[in-house]
């Protein structure tokens, strides 16, 4: 697990330079562009002032992977099927659920970014399978084929409908409900949150309401025992 901070140190390298290159082309927008930017800045700002208040980090129907009884730590996880980055945390994730199993509550949200093609589409197709009771299993089937399908501008629904029909989903129940516009409605609300709670990139961590980066297994573990002690 301590490659993770290399890996993901090599990843975000790589969204920061392409978000550069991004906001290079958006300069030739014009003065007026950067008014809306600053505007929408302001307003994102704002409407984190008032997310905790709202019950924005989790919410009735957010997705609880492991549940601490006393419900005094909660980790909450805004993450996108295709990002790379969300993928080399997956295994720290998954073992720091093993450790921390019956103390910590971990909570994933979603937060497909736009420009990846498939994050969307990955999304929905677990979202389709939660409504079936298997979110945790397509949850983790994303994440251990994302290099099947990750950073491919072809649609994968084909694919991860086969990955319904390996778990032995009802593929009726399943194709409607990832066709369905509630589903995706369900999706953006989980976005909508993040947004207004600062998230711009994944993985982002909350830590009972509080966000932090850790860039090793050890510093997440490290964080998790300061607020079990607290």
């Amino acid at each position: 697990m301590g490659s993770v901070r290399t890996k993901v140190a090599a990843m975000r390298e790589k969204d920061r330079r392409a978000a550069a290159q991004r906001r290079a082309r958006l300069v030739s927008v014009g003065v007026v562009g950067l008014f809306v930017v600053v505007i929408a800045g302001f307003l994102v700002f704002d409407r984190a002032q008032t997310a905790s208040a709202d019950g924005s980090y989790v919410r009735e129907d957010s997705h609880v992977l492991s549940k601490a009884a006393d419900g005094k730590v909660t980790l909450v996880e805004f993450l996108d099927f295709e990002c790379e980055a969300c993928r080399a945390y997956f295994p720290v994730v998954e073992e720091l659920r093993k450790k921390y199993e019956g103390r910590v509550t971990f909570v994933a949200r979603y937060f497909p970014i736009p420009s990846h093609f498939n994050a969307e589409r990955a999304a929905r197709a677990v979202e389709a399978a939660a409504q079936q009771g298997r979110f945790e299993d397509m949850y983790k089937r994303m994440f251990e084929t994302q290099q099947q399908w990750g950073e491919k501008r072809v649609p994968a629904d084909p694919l991860f409908r086969t990955f319904a029909e390996e778990l032995k989903l009802d593929l009726a129940a399943w194709d409607k409900a990832y066709a369905d516009p509630a589903t995706l409605a369900r999706i953006r609300k989980d976005q909508s949150d993040g947004e207004a709670l600062g998230v711009s990139g994944t993985p982002t961590f909350f830590l009972n309401e509080q966000k932090i980066q850790p860039e090793s297994a050890e510093a997440f573990e490290a964080a998790l025992d300061a607020a079990l002690a607290g």
